[in-house]
């Protein structure tokens, strides 16, 4: 069995995890929207996940919606001391399943209350502040509104700590000049590359980051360079790719997600790892070509 804690652990917030977590956006049905084809399978996924040593989990409310979290409720509460729920506000599901902006100081408080109901929890241990200024990732406008709706229910004892999702650096050091930050959570992989020196400098300020999508997501890597790395570890390409991810830097927090048992293994895995230095130069390649 997998030892997951050969990936290591870093600081988010007053909590010490895991680095390699897991990510329950997959636990809802196609599209992040409704019910999962088989929701017995999605409990039993938690539960693995949590046996095997996963002690950090990514969701958000707006999931399904409402229907990840409750899902998460109905396998593992009462929850394990140890385990961190990190959630997300600031969008909305509409009819249709798009994703929408919800900013405003109602939408964000009803974000935390419904995110608390259905959870079952009284307080939420990281709530990250997803900026919707563009659907597809960050664009530049300012947090600082929505931002001190959290800060107002943080001290309402309602969130623990507070993080970022889909932003920019100007949007982080904005954020940083009115609280602590302890987590930044950007699309990031082999080929997306865009937040290299963010995280370094996040790294420098002991600030986990958060990467998405860690093999392309709606929008798959393709790559041989990938692929025959793979081959000649033995293992499957996203298997390598979080690796890579972990070996990238220290602060990075892996949350790959999955509906499958099978495939909650093969993630997993990916901690006993170790990339050559060969293949680890190969493997940076493929943003540089990017």
């Amino acid at each position: 069995m997998t030892d997951i804690k050969k990936a290591g652990t870093f600081r988010l917030g007053s909590y010490t995890v895991t680095r390699l977590g897991y990510g329950a956006m997959q636990l809802a049905g196609k599209g992040v929207f409704g019910p999962p084809r088989d929701r017995a399978e999605t409990v039993a996924v938690l539960r693995e996940a949590i046996g095997s040593g996963v002690d950090h989990i990514d969701t958000s409310d707006f999931y399904g919606p409402h229907i990840t979290n409750q899902i998460i409720r109905e396998a593992l509460h009462p929850y394990p001391d140890h385990l961190v729920i990190v959630t997300k506000v600031g969008a909305v599901r509409g009819a249709d399943a798009s994703w929408n902006p919800a900013f405003s100081r109602q939408a964000l408080t009803r974000a935390v209350h419904e995110n608390l109901e259905n959870l079952g929890l009284e307080t939420l241990p990281v709530v990250n502040l997803r900026a919707m200024f563009d659907v597809h990732g960050p664009a530049e406008g300012s947090i600082e509104a929505p931002l001190s709706v959290l800060m107002e229910l943080q001290a309402q004892g309602l969130i623990r700590h507070i993080g970022l999702s889909n932003v920019t650096p100007t949007q982080i050091a904005e954020g940083l000049g009115m609280t602590d930050i302890v987590c930044v959570q950007n699309q990031y992989n082999l080929a997306h590359r865009g937040d290299d020196a963010l995280i370094d400098d996040l790294a420098a300020a002991g600030t986990a980051y958060v990467p998405f999508f860690p093999l392309g997501g709606f929008s798959p890597l393709q790559s041989a360079a990938l692929s025959d790395a793979a081959s000649e570890l033995g293992a499957t390409p996203m298997q390598v790719a979080l690796a890579w991810l972990l070996a990238r830097a220290p602060n990075i927090l892996l949350i790959p997600g999955t509906s499958s048992r099978v495939h909650l293994r093969e993630n997993l895995a990916a901690a006993d790892l170790e990339l050559p230095a060969d293949i680890l130069s190969r493997l940076d390649a493929i943003g540089a070509a990017g």
